[in-house]
């Protein structure tokens, strides 16, 4: 039987709309956990080994199972905890206590700490973890510009303070061959770090991102996605040029990645949604879908063993009558106390 040439158009098209496509909108679970505790919230970092979500929480860090939402640990004295990262060479895992700048280095399977590390500057924040040298940085919105301190992740020693660019660093991502990425919050810009000299060796300008936060890096396409408020970015790792743009909601602080799927997670954290983008190719990258999670939830972690993204936001209640606003309209209005505290899933 012969086919007429609107014939084959017509089977072609039709099995192109039988196959799987990127560019259709996917489903996600959520769940949704009040894992209660004390304090406030940063950054939570997932570890795809053990399964546990790590939780910032002011002065402590709780450990969540993350299939579960059961709390099965607690890392305590560590005070104005910023970020959690960890080093599977050695076992160890690593905080950024801003309240005293310090590192709290603790065992990932007991919990137990090992040391206290004196960063020794002040505005610890960020943190990430470099596998190529086995360091941990520490990142840090020191006066009069950032710094990022360098840490052996098997002895904990300090072994170089860098100088950034600006006073506001934020995530950091290691390409795995030398070179290290640092957002540059309030200039609109990426530094660009050696390992091999462990200084500053370029500043990348991406105008078209404001206030890039979370980062994240897909290391088989050498391409950078830094997450910023309503319209994020793809940057070429090699020549530090956008090579895309997307749409996400407002409020981002953090930036999940999927290695296996190809899923960048972007949390807005003013509308309380998570925008999920896929990446088609290097440069083309598709939006699949909106999650809705928790106004307040503006940080991410992604286990991309188990295909699963995770928020955290305490709610809190109605301030007391005798709170004092701030002065002139500036800085954090008051809070009530917490009456929840809530760990949501978003499995794929």
């Amino acid at each position: 039987m012969s086919l007429t040439r609107a014939g084959i158009q017509a089977v072609l098209a039709a099995a192109v709309m039988a196959l799987p496509s990127a560019m259709a909108a996917q489903t996600f679970k959520t769940e949704k956990y009040n894992i209660g505790g004390e304090g406030g919230t940063d950054y939570l970092t997932a570890d795809p080994s053990s399964g546990r979500v790590y939780i910032s929480r002011a002065t402590h860090v709780m450990v969540v199972d993350g299939a579960t939402g059961k709390v099965v640990g607690d890392i305590p004295n560590t005070p104005r905890v910023h970020g959690i990262a960890f080093a599977p060479k050695s076992g160890h895992g690593f905080t950024t206590n801003a309240g005293d700048s310090t590192s709290t280095m603790f065992d990932m399977k007991t919990l137990a700490v090992i040391k206290r590390i004196p960063a020794g500057k002040d505005g610890l924040d960020g943190i990430m973890y470099d596998d190529a040298t086995d360091k941990i940085l520490t990142i840090n919105h020191s006066k009069p510009e950032g710094t990022a301190v360098v840490i052996d992740a098997k002895t904990g020693d300090v072994v170089k303070t860098i100088t950034l660019s600006s006073g506001a660093p934020e995530g950091g991502v290691s390409d795995g061959k030398g070179r290290i990425f640092i957002n540059m919050e309030d200039k609109n810009s990426i530094d660009v770090i050696d390992t091999k000299t462990w200084k500053v060796v370029a500043t990348w300008p991406i105008e078209a991102c404001d206030g890039p936060t979370g980062i994240a890096m897909d290391r088989t396409t050498n391409r950078i996605f830094s997450g910023c408020g309503k319209t994020s970015v793809v940057v070429d790792a090699k020549t530090g040029k956008i090579v895309a743009k997307i749409a996400n909601g407002d409020g981002v602080d953090a930036l999940g990645w999927d290695q296996a799927q190809k899923l960048m997670y972007i949390p807005g954290g003013r509308e309380g949604n998570i925008t999920v983008v896929h990446e088609d190719s290097p440069d083309k990258y598709t939006v699949v879908s909106t999650v809705s999670t928790m106004a307040g939830a503006k940080t991410i972690a992604v286990d991309d063993t188990k295909h699963a993204a995770f928020v955290f936001t305490p709610e809190y209640g109605p301030a007391p009558a005798s709170a004092t606003p701030p002065a002139g309209g500036r800085g954090r209005a008051p809070r009530g106390p917490i009456v929840g505290a809530w760990f949501i899933s978003v499995v794929h």
